[in-house]
């Protein structure tokens, strides 16, 4: 499913760009690279909101994921614009609100590329609940479930898209 990058291009959405997809995103970075895939498979994240443009993700993300070895260093809220739906192979919501969103926003024709996260993961949970305005459970939480998610759409797109 390469487009004309060569590249396998994903995109996490959120609501902000700051808790979750910004996790998601290096979680599934990490993954990717662990495999020696980096070359094969690019990883994004943007909200479906302006709210954060700009800014770093949220401060308790950040130490939540340098605490299990995953750096968010370099990541900066963007908003989800419409050219997304072209360039990215899958774009993956954290939640419900955010995948309608997503489907009213983008082209007809790249509504099979829009996708909840959790759908990859072994779990009976389909969103990733936002954390923010959670203790510092709620950002462990968004991690032990984008690294369900993220195993599973490494297996996903090694089955379907990489033979």
């Amino acid at each position: 499913m390469t487009n004309s990058t060569g590249k396998i291009n994903v995109l996490m959405v959120c609501l902000g760009n700051i808790c979750r997809s910004p996790s998601a995103h290096a979680v599934f970075k990490k993954l990717v690279a662990d495999a020696g895939l980096s070359e094969i498979i690019s990883v994004e994240s943007a909200g479906t909101g302006s709210y954060h443009i700009g800014e770093k993700p949220d401060k308790r993300s950040r130490e939540a994921a340098k605490k299990r070895g995953y750096s968010l260093r370099g990541i900066r809220a963007q908003q989800l614009q419409v050219e997304d739906f072209s360039h990215y192979d899958y774009l993956l919501a954290m939640d419900e609100n955010n995948f309608a969103s997503m489907l009213a926003m983008a082209p007809k024709q790249y509504h099979h590329k829009i996708r909840l996260f959790m759908e990859f993961a072994n779990n009976a949970a389909m969103a990733v609940p936002d954390p923010y305005y959670s203790g510092a459970d709620g950002f462990e939480l968004v991690l032990d479930l984008v690294e369900e998610a993220s195993a599973g759409l490494l297996s996903h797109i090694k089955q379907q898209d990489l033979h």
